[in-house]
């Protein structure tokens, strides 16, 4: 028994395996580009910062008007692929003008300034606050989390310094399982055992000692998938792996930890998404990031493992299972192929197309209805087994 085991997961893992190589070639090419950003010191943040303050000061001794010049972080067109580090922003983007005298502006100029100042005492004093404190701290001037948390992406943009520097930590709500075990900063032990979830770090930059023989990484777009591998015991029939979910779009620290385990293993990581239009996009949040955190935020050897819209067509999944794509579907469809960074990856470009020529989408649930256990004993171990990722 124990010799016909070893020979299904050594053919099971061939695949895995010549896509390990594949990927630790693009690997050596990162070591010569040094791909990570230097680690900025507490002083040259703090100067970066009084930097900022002086332009402005300056201005208004020259009775100019006070202007924040800021990376135009929701164009497309600023993003560019490189293989070896994934999605980025280019280094000639195009910039926005947060003018002090224009109505449209002077209230994100002075929620700018107003973090700028909280993140200058963080890094002062050497403390921590997440970006829910920020809010809280002034409700009445951002309005709403969200105002807080695209405006620490835009300062860490002008700085150029990745969010963790700038002592803000954001809250998780992601979940890993799996063959994983490391210390937390506080020296905390945390062992991922495969029939259990543990909460995600809030502190991604303090783990270490990270142990593991897993031969891949899987990131499972919905919670209730993620669940259900881990009770159809997905870890042990496909041992040894390591699962983790971001419970919908990837929150900052799960893709933290994917980019962590990736730099720390080097194992092929593949994303488990629905096949329509937004779980499309949430697998390009898994290699892009519209910050200076690309480095750390995204992972170039991200493969879509399923579901794929050729899937649907190969495996003739009913057509009572299929859902009919909206025209708010269609025109998200049509805005992802004219994202740059796809030029470069034309398989997926291919099943988008795929998806929008035949005008359905469907959920992971779908295969269900081709048997009960379909996605855990026959779709994931064939797809491994075979290569059926792009």
């Amino acid at each position: 028994d124990r010799n016909i085991m070893s020979a299904f997961e050594a053919q099971l893992f061939s695949e895995i395996d010549k896509l390990r190589v594949q990927l630790l070639n693009n690997v050596d090419i990162i070591a010569e580009n040094q791909r990570a950003v230097e680690e900025i010191s507490q002083d040259e943040i703090l100067t970066q910062i009084e930097g900022v303050i002086l332009g402005i000061m300056t201005s208004l001794s020259r009775d100019e008007v006070p202007i924040l010049v800021l990376p135009n972080r929701s164009s497309w067109a600023n993003i560019s692929f490189d293989s070896a580090v994934g999605l980025q922003m280019s280094s000639e983007h195009s910039v926005t003008s947060i003018r002090s005298d224009c109505p449209s502006s002077v209230t994100k100029f002075a929620q700018i300034l107003k973090i700028l100042s909280v993140i200058y005492r963080l890094v002062q004093s050497n403390s921590y606050a997440t970006k829910r404190d920020i809010y809280y701290s002034n409700i009445q001037l951002f309005g709403s989390q969200r105002t807080v948390d695209s405006i620490i992406d835009d300062i860490s943009c002008m700085l150029k310094v990745p969010r963790r520097s700038l002592h803000v930590l954001a809250t998780s709500k992601g979940l890993i399982s799996g063959d994983l075990c490391y210390l937390e900063e506080d020296g905390t032990r945390v062992d991922c055992h495969p029939s259990s979830a543990v909460s995600i770090s809030a502190n991604i930059g303090g783990i270490r000692n990270i142990i593991s023989s897993a031969k891949f990484i899987m990131i499972v777009e919905k919670d209730a998938t993620f669940q259900r591998l881990l009770d159809d015991d997905l870890c042990t029939k496909l041992s040894p792996c390591i699962l983790i979910t971001g419970k919908g779009v990837p929150d900052v620290n799960s893709r933290l930890m994917v980019r962590k385990l990736w730099d720390t293993l080097h194992i092929p990581i593949f994303a488990l998404v629905d096949a329509d239009p937004h779980g499309t996009d949430e697998l390009s949040e898994c290699r892009s990031s519209m910050s200076f955190e690309a480095h750390s935020l995204t992972v170039p050897s991200v493969m879509w493992l399923g579901l794929l819209p050729s899937d649907l067509q190969r495996l003739r999944v009913p057509e009572d299972s299929l859902i009919p794509l909206t025209k708010a579907d269609e025109n998200k469809l049509n805005s992802l192929l004219k994202r740059p960074y796809l030029t470069s990856q034309p398989d997926w470009s291919k099943e988008i197309e795929l998806m929008q020529q035949s005008k359905v989408k469907a959920e992971l649930q779908s295969l269900s209805s081709i048997a009960p256990d379909f996605l855990t004993n026959i779709y994931l171990p064939n797809k491994l087994r075979y290569g059926g990722w792009v």
